[in-house]
């Protein structure tokens, strides 16, 4: 199961409402989105894939993944977070399969290399086998003292699968100052917390019934309705009232049993326009560069640009510099968080509206 129903509004200008960041390429011909598939492929045959995304974007998944089902490509009438759009795909998933293992994964992450993110879902299937009643997430070993993530506090070692170490999870902790931060990462004891999952259809849904019934339901009524007439209206009329709130505050915090396989792979979850620069090399001044660039006394910028664009930069440091289309950012590195409340602003402001 793929979640791909994010607006990507940190990477505003390019990433814009009609086409978010998952159905963008950053590095290469294929898509954040056709890259998540191509990574599992080898595992989970197309007409086994899921793919939760928007209403306004289903059209756009179909088109970059055609060997996908039609049918199994599900656009949300409204945007409810990932307790709701996890819940609605195990419901769906576990109508055809009771006994189906799932992998979640976001859309939007990059993870390097391939065979090595095999190898660690392959562990974590296993381990779903052999403690059926456990969340699996999988866990990213922190390489500085980010503020950006949320973090797992791991406990004692519980098994060791194709020489990928599980543990038992302690606790969750959520983006933490930066001294907390230090302080985890110099424990040794606590991963970054990546969003990614693998368990049991029917442990996931046990769960959320426990610990949001309503959410339950209503997925429950979504799925038994999907196959009839009725698919669209239920699915409108259930899915508005559902609860907004993600997995992590509605189910993991408070799972019976989470177990954390910790990732052998490099991960990224290319969250915002910095990502470019841990993804590709700069030049001697610090630079990274994916634009037609002409600089003087530039350093520590991120420069991006449309195809046939010239940016020229005279004597500015650590600034994000992006134009895409008719809409151009600039911005202190250091804010590149903030670039989603500009999006807000436009939203808000009247005649700009055509620039989201």
């Amino acid at each position: 199961m793929v979640m791909a129903g994010g607006g990507g509004t940190r990477f505003w200008p390019r990433s814009r409402a009609a086409r978010p960041k998952q159905f963008l390429s950053f590095d290469g011909d294929r898509t954040l989105l056709q890259g998540t598939l191509d990574r599992i492929e080898a595992q989970v045959p197309r007409d086994r894939v899921w793919v939760v995304t928007s209403a306004a974007h289903r059209d756009e998944a179909l088109q970059q993944l055609p060997d996908v089902p039609a049918a199994q490509v599900v656009g949300e009438p409204t945007g409810r977070d990932t307790a709701a759009c996890i819940g609605l795909g195990a419901a769906l998933v576990a109508a055809r399969d009771p006994a189906a293992t799932v992998i979640v994964m976001p859309a939007d992450h990059a993870i390097e290399p391939a065979q090595e993110f095999r190898r660690a879902v392959h562990a974590a299937a296993q381990l779903a086998d052999e403690f059926p009643d456990a969340l699996i997430t999988f866990g990213i070993l922190p390489a500085y003292p980010a503020t950006g993530y949320g973090y797992i506090h791991r406990g004692d070692l519980v098994a060791q699968r194709q020489g990928v170490n599980a543990f038992n999870v302690l606790q969750f902790r959520e983006k933490p100052n930066e001294t907390t931060a230090e302080g985890y990462v110099a424990s040794g004891e606590y991963f970054w917390n990546s969003g990614i999952f693998v368990w049991k259809a029917a442990t996931i849904l046990d769960e959320i019934r426990r610990l949001k019934p309503n959410i339950h339901d209503s997925v429950r009524r979504i799925a038994t309705a999907w196959e009839t007439p009725d698919r669209d209206a239920v699915f409108r009329a259930e899915y508005a009232a559902v609860e907004k709130i993600s997995i992590d505050f509605a189910v993991m915090e408070k799972a019976k049993r989470v177990l954390v396989v910790k990732a052998p792979y490099q991960w990224d979850d290319v969250g915002s326009w910095l990502a470019l620069e841990r993804r590709n090399p700069q030049d001697a001044s610090g630079n990274t560069i994916q634009a037609l660039h002409v600089g003087i006394n530039t350093s520590g910028c991120v420069i991006a640009a449309d195809p046939g664009r010239l940016i020229a930069t005279i004597g500015v440091s650590n600034l994000l510099i992006i134009q895409d289309g008719d809409a151009t950012l600039i911005a202190d590195r250091r804010d590149e968080g903030t670039v989603k409340e500009i999006v807000e602003r436009l939203k808000k402001t009247p005649g700009l509206e055509k620039y989201l």
